[in-house]
């Protein structure tokens, strides 16, 4: 896997160097074709065209991960919506910038812990209220899965780890893998947490 730093000059900062091995600088200009499936793309929210490169990159198969100098919780939201995998800080250390690429690149989400309890707990609290208005809709949901997809679908939504889902159904981990390959497509979500966000309702109401 290779790294991709975009910004407007194409310089690269010393504490990127120290935190991956193979490392490059882009611009937009000189984005091309280079980077292929998989590479992590660490997109400078100084380029001012950033927001419309993410969907491109995505498109391409790689993971990107949103810098910027002055975080925001909307502009995080936005590069998520878009299909970045993480929001970090520009001067973040080497450390930090191995973490976020550790998380996602196992299609985990970074986006820091405060922010993250904020999505979470806003949507929660939402969502519990809709819950008898929903109902029916979550319920569709599941309607487009097999037995066991959704046997799947509902250990993840309540939180369960693959290891964990794999162990409650009796199943491999590599068949939990494949079923959320399944469920992603079918429910048109990108990962776990769009999943979670989705089956919430109705994942709770399977509980009561």
């Amino acid at each position: 896997m290779k790294h991709w730093f975009i910004t407007t000059d194409g310089s690269l900062k010393a504490r990127w160097k120290n935190a991956f091995q193979e490392v490059e600088a882009l611009t937009p200009s000189t984005l091309g074709q280079q980077v292929v499936p998989k590479d992590l793309v660490w997109l400078s929210t100084t380029v001012g065209i950033w927001p419309s490169l993410i969907p491109k990159l995505v498109e391409q198969g790689a993971i990107v991960v949103v810098l910027s100098y002055a975080p925001d919780d909307r502009e995080a939201l936005s590069a998520l919506d878009l299909g970045a995998r993480g929001y970090v800080h520009t001067l973040a250390a080497a450390d930090v910038l191995n973490q976020v690429a550790v998380v996602v690149s196992n299609q985990g989400v970074w986006v820091g812990q405060e922010l993250l309890a904020k999505v979470l707990g806003g949507t929660f609290k939402a969502l519990q209220k809709r819950v008898e208005h929903d109902r029916y809709q979550h319920s569709e949901y599941l309607e487009l899965l097999t037995e066991r997809e959704r046997g799947v679908a509902l250990a993840v939504a309540r939180g369960a780890t693959n290891k964990e889902v794999a162990r409650q159904l009796d199943i491999t981990e590599r068949t939990v893998k494949a079923h959320l390959s399944a469920i992603f497509k079918k429910l048109a979500v990108r990962d776990r947490l769009q999943l979670i966000l989705k089956l919430a309702p109705v994942a709770e109401q399977a509980d009561n």
